[in-house]
């Protein structure tokens, strides 16, 4: 088992930036992947960002075409977690936001096999 926990969420403003923290634990060694869903109010989940290990520590990273050059997702290796720096936030970016870790971009990005984070509301206000 594979325990996350994130952290970071709160209220900014329109152009504001939020930096999101997932710690994993537990099983650690049997994941390959982790990243970020986020799902906005009344809307679906969808997938926002996502690592990849690879080997000499280049992970692969991935984001989705509405957060692209907006947010950055990091990985400190020592302690099993990852970042989501978020930087000129819109309205349109509030959501809660879920950390996942799996074992590959595919099966992370599908979701059904993930480990899930118990989310942290994100809210930007105009």
């Amino acid at each position: 088992q594979v325990h996350l926990v994130e952290s970071g969420g709160g209220l900014v403003r329109a152009g504001g930036s939020l930096r999101l923290s997932c710690a994993a634990s537990g099983r650690t060694f049997s994941i390959y992947a982790m990243g970020w869903f986020r799902q906005p109010p009344g809307k679906e989940r969808e997938f926002v960002a996502a690592t990849v290990w690879s080997t000499w520590r280049t992970d692969s990273t991935y984001s989705a075409d509405s957060v692209k050059g907006r947010f950055t997702i990091s990985r400190d290796y020592a302690n099993n977690t990852i970042y989501l720096q978020m930087n000129s936030l819109k309205p349109e970016d509030t959501a809660v936001y879920y950390c996942a870790a799996g074992t590959g971009i595919a099966t992370l990005r599908q979701g059904d096999n993930n480990y899930w984070g118990q989310g942290t509301q994100v809210t930007v206000s105009s």
